[in-house]
């Protein structure tokens, strides 16, 4: 059974910068095509981010710039680093496939609020 745990969200100015780590522990074959999506009160879960089929990597237009996800195979971790935070950013964050077809972990808060 696949776990994935969600981590590194916190309260943070605008301007402020937070790095996300998701474990993935459980039989998974890779971290190919591992994305993280978030979700605002009232709104649907979105993708922000992801590795895409071809091996690159895919952003949604608003973090176009201040996101960046990575992933360390060794340690089965896939990490999201977030710079220069907008109050729109403000979510519960989720890591899964792009697919979607794993087990959604707890999620980890941002905030992002003076």
């Amino acid at each position: 059974q696949v776990q994935l745990v969600e981590s590194g969200g916190g309260l943070v100015q605008p301007g402020g910068s937070l790095r996300l780590s998701c474990s993935v522990s459980g039989s998974i074959f890779s971290l190919h095509f591992m994305g993280w999506y978030r979700q605002a009160p009232g709104k649907q879960r979105d993708l922000v981010a992801g590795f895409t089929y071809d091996g690159g990597t895919y952003y949604t237009d608003s973090v176009k710039g201040r996101f960046t996800i990575s992933r360390d195979n060794a340690k089965s971790t896939v990490y999201l680093q977030m710079n220069n935070l907008e109050p729109e950013d403000t979510a519960v964050y989720y890591c899964n496939r792009i697919t979607r077809n794993l087990p959604w972990g707890q999620g980890t808060q941002v905030t992002v609020s003076s």
